[in-house]
């Protein structure tokens, strides 16, 4: 063979193969504004959920504020009454270091459950100057937790209702069932929100979240070596309170709020009755998990990548 075609054929070789690192990805702009409010000091899906939310391009994080721990439930768990939100935000601060983020404001929430002026919290305010930003980007809430923290910011600022969308985490399609945590911790806070009339709203109900199933052994397989923010959120499930048994799979239900503001956007809903509500609301009824947990691990890499570079 000529020894130019041989140089020449080594030189597009080299070219197909070169280091994640240095080659160009495909561009990605925000096509939605997103506010995360979740509970961060419970259950660690919520970190996965948030982790999952920052890495994604395709929207803008702007604001992260956090709710509190049923206080029966954080007593079990050890944690420090009235401080839950708080242990929220600085989980949040350290996942964010660990990723090598800049992140948006991390705001706490108010410590107590209600509607009242007593749950009135700098997060509320934040969710409300936010809202009322002017911005071509639709802008998104996504609430994983008690809705405290929106009854409070549609309180005192009823007009940002029609400013945003709010998917939720919550509810029960079971009449009679088991009480859902994140409905039951402030079921003051949850009546007014999904009962705001002009709050476009999106359910994720206790039926559907539960979907969200993932192998322990996957978790420890796949995600824990993907990049050193994968093992930080994978520990987290090394660190449960006692009372907590793990099975052969954990629930990453707040994969869900992801799944509906970034992956698919347009995903199915259908009105149906949520017992709690009282009330027929949009309810999203099916995820995809497969496509959600490939993703996380897809940026999980890429993000551990970026920060090698």
């Amino acid at each position: 063979m000529d020894r130019r075609l041989v140089l020449a054929h080594g030189a597009a070789l080299a070219a197909t193969c070169l280091p994640l690192r240095a080659a160009p990805l495909i561009a990605q702009r925000p096509s939605a504004r997103v506010i995360v409010d979740n509970d961060f000091a419970g259950d660690p899906d919520g970190l996965f959920a948030l982790a999952h939310q920052w890495l994604s391009p395709t929207t803008k994080t702007v604001l992260v504020t956090t709710t509190a721990l049923d206080a029966k439930l954080a007593a079990m768990a050890g944690e420090p009454a009235g401080r839950t939100a708080a242990k929220g935000r600085d989980l949040v601060t350290e996942l964010a270091r660990i990723a090598g983020i800049a992140p948006c404001p991390v705001i706490t929430g108010a410590e107590s459950f209600g509607a009242s002026d007593a749950q009135v919290s700098a997060a509320a305010r934040a969710i409300v100057a936010e809202a009322l930003r002017d911005d071509p980007l639709p802008l998104f809430i996504t609430c994983g937790g008690p809705l405290t923290n929106v009854a409070a910011a549609l309180r005192l600022a009823p007009q940002i209702a029609t400013r945003m969308t709010l998917i939720w985490i919550g509810g029960s399609l079971t009449p009679g069932g088991e009480p859902e945590y994140n409905f039951a911790t402030d079921a003051a806070a949850a009546r007014a929100v999904l009962a705001h009339p002009t709050l476009p709203l999106w359910v994720v109900p206790r039926e559907t979240y539960r979907q969200l199933a993932v192998s322990v052994a996957e978790l420890g397989a796949d995600l824990r070596p993907a990049s050193p923010l994968g093992r930080w959120l994978y520990e987290r499930y090394l660190t449960l309170p006692p009372f907590v048994q793990l099975g052969p799979t954990v629930t990453l239900g707040d994969g869900a709020l992801v799944h509906a503001a970034v992956l698919d956007r347009a995903a199915p809903t259908h009105h149906t009755r949520v017992e709690e509500a009282g009330r027929e609301l949009p309810v999203i009824a099916r995820i995809d998990n497969r496509a959600l947990l490939t993703d996380l691990l897809a940026k999980l890499r890429l993000n551990a990548t970026s920060n090698q570079a």
